[in-house]
């Protein structure tokens, strides 16, 4: 309103109070909030689900009591049916100097918990896919909201021009879709760019806009574009800025520049043998997890903010646990660990933040006689590099590994300490939309200093 005024200072108190909010480059680097510990996130998503009692939370009692009934009460809200006790068909052992419990399905990821906090005590507020993916990527479960890789590149812009400053890498086509990496309200520069999708092989998604370039000179590219970003700025002079055309002549000069950075960022020729075959790449189970992990690392080595590599949609195992998840850890197990050593090996892990998880966990009753049925009420993820203390299995389930019961870390609280990693203070990360002011963590959200070395 002032602006349109003409009360002059009006304007200009109104112009410099925005300033912070609405930078020149909306995706130049800027400055967190307080010094950060970790500069960009690669977020290993595992779609469906994993079970907790399979993987990272040993549970004695479970394979004591196999067959018998529960003995406590399920939760009000369920899934579905579900039966007694179902032990785990995997054989656990400790690992590492912090002795951590592994399931037998992730050798190779196991041999890297000393540099990994694994928590046990997540938990979420919903038990169908939809609601508690969009939870975990958003914060909210019922609304549209920004991601939390949208939320980290308004927060601190990207450290590379000529790239996306957030990247999905095969994201998925069901459970919020597009709504996973979107920017919501935020101004559309901070969306995600997603390669491919889930049904296309990572080899085969690629940074869109790129196709070609050679055929038309540079120069004349140049000038086509500036006849059209001359179009674009007067029709964006004939309205009260329209912040969708804004980002559209936006990503026109970023598609131009990629063109240039995007061939051989892309073209993972350029690897040795020794880093191929790390990834998994040799492999046929692993090769395509695989350079999305390989991809994740070149990526973030590159400045790109938050990078999000998916494995998807495998985990869902309401029946036929044993094999299913026996074959889906394998085709993600040394990709995993492969990135993590590549990493801790350049000297980048100190400075990246990996994630790792599902939208929930799984229920320790059966479902079909040999599955799991969905369980937001307690399971495990776990974290990296980007300040995390290394070794620690942080927060406890029950001696079932029904519901998360000391230590108990929500959604939001992970949200709240990732950013605080990234040394940006959830309760000041905002955005006013609407009337109020929004964030990641909304009204919630509480640092789990415990885990941060």
């Amino acid at each position: 309103m002032l602006q349109s005024s003409a009360a002059g200072f009006g304007a200009m108190a109104l112009s410099s109070l925005l300033a912070d909010e609405a930078p020149a480059d909306p995706l130049a680097p800027r400055a967190p909030h307080f010094a950060p510990r970790a500069k960009q996130v690669i977020f290993l998503f595992m779609h469906g689900g994993p079970s907790q009692v399979d993987t990272f939370d040993y549970k004695p009692r479970l394979q004591k009591d196999d067959g018998k009934p529960l003995p406590f009460a399920k939760p009000r809200v369920v899934s579905a049916e579900t039966g007694n006790l179902l032990a785990s068909p995997f054989n656990f052992q400790q690992y590492g100097e912090s002795g951590a419990w592994v399931s037998e399905i992730f050798p190779e990821t196991a041999a890297c918990v000393d540099d990994m906090c694994i928590i046990n005590s997540m938990h979420c507020s919903n038990s169908r896919h939809g609601g508690a993916l969009l939870e975990l990527h958003t914060g909210s479960d019922t609304f549209v909201r920004p991601s939390m890789g949208s939320w980290i590149t308004y927060g601190l812009g990207t450290e590379n021009r000529n790239l996306p400053g957030y990247i999905s890498m095969c994201p998925t086509l069901t459970h919020g879709g597009v709504n996973a990496y979107s920017s919501a309200f935020l101004p559309a520069d901070y969306q995600g760019t997603p390669l491919g999708n889930a049904s296309i092989p990572s080899d085969q998604a690629k940074i869109p806009f790129i196709e070609n370039a050679d055929e038309t000179p540079r120069d004349l590219q140049r000038m086509e574009l500036d006849f059209l970003q001359t179009l674009n700025r007067d029709r964006q002079a004939l309205t009260d800025h329209d912040a969708a055309l804004e980002a559209r002549i936006n990503s026109f000069e970023l598609a131009f520049r990629l063109q240039t950075a995007a061939p051989e960022l892309q073209d993972v020729s350029d690897e040795t043998q020794a880093t191929h075959a790390l990834y998994g790449l040799d492999d046929e189970t692993t090769r395509n997890f695989g350079r999305q992990c390989l991809m994740a690392r070149r990526f973030a080595e590159r400045g790109v903010r938050f990078v999000q590599c998916t494995h998807s949609y495998k985990w869902d195992q309401h029946s036929n646990l044993e094999g299913a998840h026996r074959r889906n850890a394998l085709e993600v197990d040394k990709p995993i660990a492969g990135l993590l050593r590549d990493l801790k090996a350049r000297g980048m892990l100190d400075e990246t933040l990996v994630l790792w998880g599902g939208e929930f966990g799984r229920t320790p009753v059966s479902q079909e006689g040999n599955g799991r049925d969905h369980n937001p009420q307690g399971y495990s993820m776990w974290m990296a590099g980007g300040g995390i203390q290394g070794g620690l299995q942080f927060g406890q389930t029950d001696d079932y590994g029904y519901y998360a019961v000391s230590d108990k870390v929500h959604v939001h609280d992970l949200h709240a300490t990732m950013l605080h990693l990234l040394g940006l203070d959830h309760e000041r990360l905002t955005f006013r939309y609407a009337g109020r002011d929004f964030r990641l963590t909304d009204v919630h959200g509480e640092i789990v200093h415990e885990i941060i070395a």
